[in-house]
């Protein structure tokens, strides 16, 4: 496979800052990112977890929905309970395909009268096409909003670090507000993809630069990359598009079929009204043949994608979709689709490591306890 020449990916407005922190940077979804910084992998992790780690996500697509028509047709792409969601919060959805598949899975925020999506650096194109296929009229429009960076700093101190800047200290778990740093305007969200008390900082791409250098000041915040987002984000038990959802998995079979409003659900005050409602609402009843599962190998050595889940007599009842070595409980964890039948039966598990046989246990998830501020 070709690597992507460097010069042709896009740049976030911290990407001077990134080379400057000694940044390893990647390809990622068309962009130029960081991996890890000099204390590698590890340390990154650790510091998020004990202090504040600062997070560069300005690849994500950020897009404005307005008009007085954006909560309507919105719902109907989506399985939120919209209507019910007031001005100054957040809420976790998704975006379904006419075959209960997910195109996406987003952040949506309500401001006033319009809304304010975040989705996937990978997905964004295929939403915004989404979008574009959907549109019903005059009555609601939607923008891309290049100009816009995107912060997160995550972390049992992240409030005390923010707090001196902007009062984010009334600030609850999906609270949504915007607020002034001298003239830099952010819109600030208590969320995040640790597990970890944090914030969600979206702000001008002009002005990025300079908030981010007076976050970094601070001796509890350190850059923090891919690789520490992805292990913290798999001790969180939560998805990453394209390795735990795609256009395949349904919500029920992933696990997420809390993100389906009760409104929206069969019975409820708006049932249905979007794409792939029929096969969604139909598994509540009727659950999938797979599902997914928290999984906790035994040994050292952390199980990845695409390995596959054995049965006692050798059979593959499942596979692997994310796993690493977790930092916080120094072992290996993973999380995977597994025949529901064999889930409900107890059978042990096992998997085929270079040809010697490693059990495999289910487990809860997520794997370390969220500290979310509610």
């Amino acid at each position: 496979m070709a690597i992507p020449d460097q010069a042709a990916l896009q740049r976030t407005p911290f990407h001077d800052l990134h080379l400057a922190a000694g940044a390893k940077m990647v390809p990622f979804a068309g962009w130029s990112m960081p991996i890890q910084y000099a204390p590698g992998i590890l340390q990154e992790h650790l510091h998020t977890r004990s202090q504040a780690g600062l997070f560069d996500v300005s690849h994500m697509g950020q897009i404005d929905v307005t008009g007085s028509g954006a909560c309507a047709w919105l719902e109907s792409l989506t399985t939120a309970d919209l209507a019910a969601l007031p001005p100054g919060r957040q809420t976790y959805s998704l975006l379904p395909n006419t075959a209960g598949g997910l195109i996406d899975d987003l952040m949506i925020q309500r401001l006033g009268d319009g809304f304010h999506v975040v989705c996937n650096a990978s997905r964004c194109a295929d939403v915004l096409a989404w979008l574009a296929a959907h549109l019903p009229g005059a009555d609601c429009q939607y923008a891309l909003r290049e100009d816009l960076a995107l912060l997160a700093l995550q972390g049992p101190l992240a409030e005390s670090v923010l707090q001196p800047l902007v009062d984010v200290a009334v600030m609850r778990f999906l609270d949504v507000r915007t607020a002034l740093y001298g003239d830099v305007a952010l819109r600030i969200s208590r969320s995040g993809y640790t597990g970890e008390d944090g914030f969600e900082i979206s702000l001008p791409a002009a002005s990025a630069a300079r908030f981010a250098q007076r976050l970094l000041d601070h001796e509890n915040v350190r850059w923090t990359g891919l690789g520490a987002r992805d292990t913290l984000r798999l001790e969180a038990g939560m998805c990453l598009y394209g390795n735990d959802i795609d256009d395949t998995t349904t919500p029920v079979s992933a696990s997420i079929g809390w993100a389906v409003g009760a409104a929206r659900r069969a019975g409820g005050a708006r049932a249905g009204g979007f794409p792939g409602a029929a096969v969604i609402l139909g598994e509540f009843q009727e659950p999938p043949p797979r599902v997914r599962v928290g999984l906790l190998p035994d040994g050292r050595a952390p199980q990845r994608a695409g390995t596959k889940l054995l049965g006692a007599d050798g059979r593959e009842v499942g596979v692997i979709t994310s796993g690493n070595h977790s930092p916080t409980l120094g072992r290996p964890v993973a999380m995977g689709y597994l025949d529901r039948a064999v889930k409900l039966s107890g059978e042990a598990l096992h998997i085929d490591s270079r040809g010697q046989s490693v059990s495999v246990s289910l487990t809860s998830m997520p794997f370390v306890p969220t500290r979310y501020r509610r």
